[in-house]
């Protein structure tokens, strides 16, 4: 089974409202896309191709390579069909593997029943192949099989991805309430920020929207950040071109911006936890980071765009606090930000109505299981900006 230069389908998943950004970037890869649906986007491949999608989509979970469709009634018939599959040819039979299941099946009350008999199918071939059983477990940093199952429909995929890609590695303190990079990154690709004007990220937190904008403006991959995922532990894995794609992606990155990426916060430790995951990133040089309150963020002469990620606390019940924090944000990008696109993401509409501007457009997104909208702002009337005094 030589997955690694066979063709098959290749399912790419992403988070809830992320995949027209998914497939923005597939799209750009040069990838054909075959279909598109609510959680990711369906194309044609081989694992080796799996290789150049996982080290650089930035919007993804998973990359999913089929292995095979069949009917399955209930477990046992399950059971049978993964068994004939040649697992030999795919795992090390000294190796370890985990499962992961999407399932909807009358007879399974719980998916972990599924991932049960799954790994029973696996470790029973390669017992009768090669006399050892398998290692198994809940890790998924080694091989990754998932199950598809709805009804009596069955498919059976390789994860090269392993785990999720939604991470981008980088962020190894998360500050408070982060936004998950996936989400981060698809926001500021919804904007349609042209990544060589300014951008201005009051409020920063954990510092993950000017880390994201920076590794869009510089063109650099999260996958650089990361050295295990889930197809080196196939066998047939050929380490040189994972290494030569590395390379790609490395050569490929500009080095330096002649526009500012700016970074603030009222805390001196969101602002160094700022720092200390830009420099993993390797984008500290690339932003200006600053301690001081949002409304003090030095606002350039030259336009771009300025995007808020404020607390929202609860959805129910009123907030003074928060009322008055998003009111003094509408009375920033209006006065401060004339000629920008402002954006502000919020999951409490109430307290968006405080910033008292009229949304150009307001797109959806999810921040968890949190019915989100970035807001667009175009700030075209208002005060102009104060010299700021020293």
């Amino acid at each position: 089974m030589q997955v690694f230069q066979t063709e098959s389908k290749i399912i790419i998943t992403c988070n809830k409202r992320l995949s027209p950004y998914l497939q923005q970037e597939v799209t750009e890869l040069g990838f054909d896309i075959k279909r598109s649906f609510l959680t990711g986007v369906e194309l044609y491949g081989t694992v080796n191709e799996c290789i150049t999608l996982n080290l650089n989509l930035r919007t993804a979970s998973q990359v999913l390579y089929h292995l095979k469709s069949f009917t399955a009634k209930d477990p046992q018939e399950l059971y049978d069909n993964l068994v004939q599959i040649a697992w030999e040819d795919l795992i090390d039979f000294a190796g370890y593997f985990s499962v992961t299941s999407n399932v909807n099946n009358e007879h399974i009350r719980t998916p972990l029943f599924a991932n049960v008999k799954v790994k029973d199918a696996v470790a029973d071939r390669l017992k009768e192949k090669k006399g050892i059983r398998p290692n198994s477990g809940p890790e998924l940093n080694k091989t990754v099989i998932h199950l598809y199952w709805q009804d009596d429909r069955a498919d059976i995929y390789i994860d090269t991805s392993g785990e999720t890609l939604a991470k981008h590695s980088y962020r190894k303190i998360p500050g408070k309430a982060p936004m998950l990079e996936a989400l981060a990154a698809s926001t500021i690709m919804a904007t349609g920020w042209d990544r060589k004007s300014t951008f201005i990220n009051p409020m920063c937190g954990s510092g993950t929207l000017a880390i994201e904008a920076a590794l869009l403006a510089t063109d650099k991959s999260p996958g650089f950040f990361r050295m295990n995922y889930g197809f080196m532990h196939l066998l047939g894995y050929d380490e040189q071109i994972f290494f030569a794609e590395r390379r790609t992606l490395k050569d490929k990155a500009v080095k330096e911006l002649n526009f500012k990426i700016i970074a603030t916060d009222i805390s001196e430790d969101a602002v160094e936890i700022s720092r200390k995951n830009a420099r993993t990133a390797g984008v500290e040089h690339l932003i200006d980071f600053a301690v001081c309150d949002f409304a003090d963020t030095q606002v350039p002469e030259t336009p771009g765009v300025v995007m808020f990620n404020p607390e929202y606390g609860e959805r129910l019940g009123t907030h003074t606090k928060l009322e008055a924090t998003y009111k003094r944000i509408g009375d920033f990008l209006k006065q401060n930000c004339r000629g920008y696109k402002g954006y502000v993401f919020t999951g409490n509409p109430d307290l968006a109505k405080r910033v008292g501007l009229s949304a150009a457009r307001r797109i959806e997104f999810y921040n968890g299981k949190l019915d989100c909208r970035l807001l667009e702002y175009e700030l075209y009337d208002g005060s102009k900006r104060q010299p700021k005094t020293d």
